[in-house]
């Protein structure tokens, strides 16, 4: 299965989804990052490398995750509901998916330390569990809101070994968290790897952790075949920065009967900047943290404030191949806000008995709307994560609201 997610056609060599993608960044850090997408070429190649994965994918991870028929959902809204259950994964979420990938990287490099941003902390215990496995240090820049939102995965990073360090400037979350990263890592990009978390950043990274995300579509495309006979009608994924939905679309992105539902957040008002983080829906083409992609932008073209109930999609760009697809017209980009994202958590939680992370619900939310279309057909739901980390969170704030 892994010799599968290696063999994409996109980007080309500059590292260019479109117009989309490339490389912004310093020269003497373009430097770094081309040593360190020449060792990722090389790795793509290297058999003992993809055997060295595939082991761990499927003894350390649990892969291939399963894919549930959820039938109490489907009774309800009226069409056939799957859900992909990276869930189910050892650390509760996709991100280990190239957090595995990164960490064998960073030590075939040589590299000390592994380095990232984390908003929902998911990529976080992931890259730290990663770097335990493999024996580099880590550290996790996390946002100051963050960190009292997701407080479950900052006690698992520092239990992992992990250093986490408080973001305290700016709105304190996802955005803030990567430009801190960012700066540590200009600091010493010789003795470190920066893990980034998503489909994000300069190249190679919006490629390379595609790569390793596609495992899941590839695993789903199988498994939806041999469960129904055919694919699915459909496919559904939040999207933050993005790389749950690649993860997931790739595999399928040629099978033009197959629609593909990218699912943004709509926050408190999605007309309103400064309450969503709908980079696709609202954004329009800018350079940040090392890339070129649709970003919400404010008067000055700069980086918009953003906000969303999910601390893992509060980020004001989305990856390259993101808004490549978007102009081709290939995925259709929609948005839930939070409260349709509350609901779907608790939906989901009661009548299958599945507690999702609320990230996750935001897909969960649309693929409910879509399912009450009579001619949807059948959707696949890429459930990203499990809602351990957010469990105090949604009964603090909305609790109440559900008899709790």
């Amino acid at each position: 299965m892994t010799d599968n997610i290696f063999n994409c056609e996109l980007p080309d060599e500059s590292g260019y989804f479109g117009e989309y993608g490339g490389s912004f960044i310093p020269p003497e850090l373009q430097e770094i990052m081309n040593e360190v997408t020449k060792a990722y070429e090389d790795i793509r190649e290297d058999s003992e490398f993809r055997e060295e994965l595939a082991e761990l994918y499927k003894h350390y991870v649990g892969r291939p995750s399963p894919i549930f028929h959820a039938k109490n959902l489907s009774k309800k809204y009226g069409a056939p509901l799957y859900l992909k259950r990276e869930d189910l994964n050892h650390t509760g979420a996709h991100k280990i998916n190239h957090c595995l990938g990164e960490a064998l990287l960073a030590k075939k490099m040589g590299k000390k330390r592994l380095i990232a941003e984390t908003g929902a902390g998911q990529h976080g215990v992931a890259l730290a569990t990663a770097a335990a496995l493999v024996g580099l240090e880590c550290d996790i820049h996390m946002g100051e809101v963050d960190i009292a939102k997701e407080y479950p995965n900052v006690v698992r990073m520092k239990i992992l070994g992990a250093n986490v360090v408080p973001v305290t400037h700016g709105r304190k979350t996802l955005k803030e968290a990567v430009d801190s990263a960012f700066g540590a890592y200009l600091a010493d990009p010789h003795t470190q790897l920066f893990g980034i978390g998503s489909v994000v950043g300069p190249h190679p990274y919006p490629r390379m952790v595609r790569d390793f995300q596609s495992i899941v579509g590839a695993e789903a495309k199988e498994q939806f075949l041999e469960m129904t006979g055919k694919l699915p009608d459909n496919l559904v994924a939040c999207v933050g920065g993005g790389s749950n939905a690649m993860g997931l679309f790739t595999a399928f992105l040629k099978d033009e009967n197959v629609a593909m539902h990218g699912v943004e957040p709509a926050g408190r008002d999605i007309n309103v900047l400064g309450e969503h983080a709908a980079s696709i829906t609202h954004g329009k083409p800018g350079v940040m943290h090392g890339f070129k992609s649709y970003m919400l932008q404010d008067e000055n073209g700069e980086p918009a404030p953003v906000y969303s109930v999910a601390s893992g999609l509060d980020y004001p760009s989305v990856g390259p191949q993101h808004s490549y697809l978007k102009d081709l017209g290939r995925v259709n980009y929609a948005y839930i806000n939070d409260k349709e994202a509350i609901d779907a958590f608790f939906e989901l939680s009661r009548l299958e008995g599945i507690i999702p992370a609320i990230e996750s619900s935001h897909a969960l939310a649309y693929a409910c709307k879509l399912a009450k279309d009579n001619n949807s057909g059948t959707i696949l739901i890429n459930l990203s994560g499990r809602g351990d980390k957010d469990i105090d969170f949604v009964v603090e704030n909305y609790g109440s609201n559900y008899g709790i």
